[in-house]
């Protein structure tokens, strides 16, 4: 069947800063789905939640965490393996009730299905630490490394690595056993010492993180420290437990009225986005039109000059034509003097000749 989800809620998410090991960093802008996962394969337990196509929260359920609520809608839990503390903030008190309930089932489960499978490598390993030679050492295992309850509580050596040290007397030599069990037992040596190696490897780097769990311990110590003080400072001020609600009604108001805003700045930006391209296409024909105005400028320029070129040669034609109409002039006014000559000189002639 693979992975399944078991269990959903809502809430908003957030994660300890890795700075400061104090203060809360929202992971998610509103309250997204919280899920829990079962992977029948495996018999693993899973928190997820996605932010989009992002997981803020993929953190796999062990028998040492703990879920801790630590006011009425509030809740966290530490994960080791991703190095960080996971909060949620819960629209109700119920809801955070019935997430910490889930929690500690699944926590359970996860206990028990630990269990189950240390019972079946303990049967299955048992043939082999009874028949494997005195000198050689148990290979070590995850629990070995980070240790089980009674292993922290009594760190004693384990009973198994005894009967290792000292095989059954009606065991075989090893010399003296047949060809396919030699080369058996050698090639689960081979096997023992490469886990051996690995594990040793994961031992040195877990040994190497101890020192900063330790301070993330010490840092987390001093948070519940101060957390406490102010649970005491809030209780002595229990008082003003109207005022705070009041206060509390008027923030979450004032959250509703932010996110609001928050939807019509970015509907607000999506219009100037489509604004700017708009702008970008209208500087497109800008452009344009600035070139067809430099070509139109640039004709212009040409055709002022042909203009002042003609207006240079009507110039010099009105010249011409004023001087020819001057001579004209001056040639109508010595015709007319020689005409007004004429006909005396006829009027003249005709009285001679009526004298005659």
């Amino acid at each position: 069947m693979g992975e399944q989800p078991i269990f959903s809620t809502r809430a908003h998410v957030f994660q300890i800063d890795p700075s400061t090991k104090k203060n809360w960093v929202p992971t998610s802008k509103h309250a997204v789905t919280v899920s829990y996962f079962f992977d029948s394969t495996r018999n693993v337990y899973r928190i997820i939640s996605l932010d989009g196509t992002k997981a803020i929260i993929n953190s796999t359920i062990t028998p040492n965490m703990t879920f801790t609520k630590t006011s009425q809608k509030f809740g966290q839990w530490a994960d080791s393996r991703a190095n960080t503390v996971y909060g949620l903030g819960f629209s109700s008190e119920s809801h955070l009730s019935k997430f910490a309930e889930k929690f500690a089932e699944f926590k359970e489960a996860a206990r028990l299905a630990k269990e189950k499978s240390q019972e079946k490598t303990e049967l299955s390993s048992t043939p082999s630490q009874e028949s494997a030679p005195g000198d050689l050492q148990s290979p070590l295992t995850p629990e070995s490394i980070n240790g089980t309850d009674e292993d922290r509580a009594t760190p004693n050596t384990p009973k198994h690595g005894e009967a290792r040290a000292e095989p059954p007397q009606n065991a075989l030599p090893f010399s003296h056993s047949s060809s396919s069990i030699n080369k058996h037992w050698e090639a689960e040596l081979a096997a023992l010492k490469g886990n051996n190696a690995k594990l040793t490897a994961a031992l040195l780097e877990s040994t190497a993180n101890v020192k900063q769990w330790k301070q993330q311990l010490a840092a987390y110590q001093d948070e519940a420290e101060r957390l406490h003080k102010r649970v005491t400072e809030l209780e002595c001020v229990s008082g003003q437990t109207t005022v705070i609600k009041s206060q509390k009604t008027e923030l979450n108001r004032t959250i509703e009225e932010l996110e609001a805003e928050l939807r019509a700045k970015e509907e607000e930006l999506e219009r100037l986005k489509a604004e700017v391209e708009s702008a970008n296409e209208f500087k497109f024909q800008k452009d344009a039109l600035t070139q067809k105005l430099k070509e139109t400028e640039s004709r212009n320029r040409t055709l002022e000059g042909q203009l002042s070129d003609l207006e240079q040669r009507l110039e010099s034609s009105q010249l011409e034509r004023d001087a020819y109409m001057k001579s004209l002039r001056s040639l109508l006014e010595l015709l007319d003097s020689k005409i007004f000559e004429l006909t005396e000189l006829r009027d003249a002639l005709a009285k001679l000749v009526e004298g005659s």
